[in-house]
């Protein structure tokens, strides 16, 4: 069993550094991708604060469809171009929105959701997945949440796709 415990006074660098180490620790000798993102989700929900929903979106055929997440029920398949998501899969690029209702074509899968970051998750040049954190506050995520992130996918997108 692995016991992760986030230091409630780091700064974010410190916390991303940890989540990495703990992700990179925790999926590095199993090879099931599903359980991989499962434990991963489950990790960002202990390590990062204010958050409403955090998990994974996997590429099937041309949409994203639900994988393993922390928070409530959500949508189970978002097309490519709509949404945060599936604008995030179609472009390869992350996705950082202060403010959800102000995105075109946001899908509301959680009414409380009021900012959203979503990193794609590539493997070969090619969009496998999108890792998406929701908060309930407006303009949560920043520079330092979009590296922070962006390293964790670098890191574990081998094991999850």
């Amino acid at each position: 069993m692995f016991d992760f415990s986030p230091s409630p006074d780091a700064d974010k660098s410190a916390i991303y550094a940890d989540l990495i180490a703990a992700a990179d620790a925790i999926t590095r000798d199993e090879s099931d991708a599903i359980a991989n993102m499962a434990n991963v989700a489950a990790l960002i929900w202990q390590f990062l604060p204010d958050l409403n929903w955090a998990g994974f979106y996997r590429m099937v055929g041309d949409e994203l469809v639900l994988g393993p997440f922390q928070g409530k029920a959500a949508c189970i398949r978002i097309p490519l171009g709509r949404g945060v998501c599936g604008t995030a899969a179609a472009s390869g690029k992350t996705q950082l929105v202060d403010d959800v209702h102000a995105f075109p074509g946001h899908i509301a899968c959680d009414a409380a959701s009021a900012s959203e970051i979503v990193i794609p998750v590539a493997l070969n040049g090619q969009v496998v997945a999108v890792l998406d954190l929701d908060s309930p506050t407006t303009g949560r995520f920043d520079a330092a949440d979009q590296a922070g992130l962006e390293a964790l996918v670098k890191r574990i997108a081998p094991r999850v796709a």
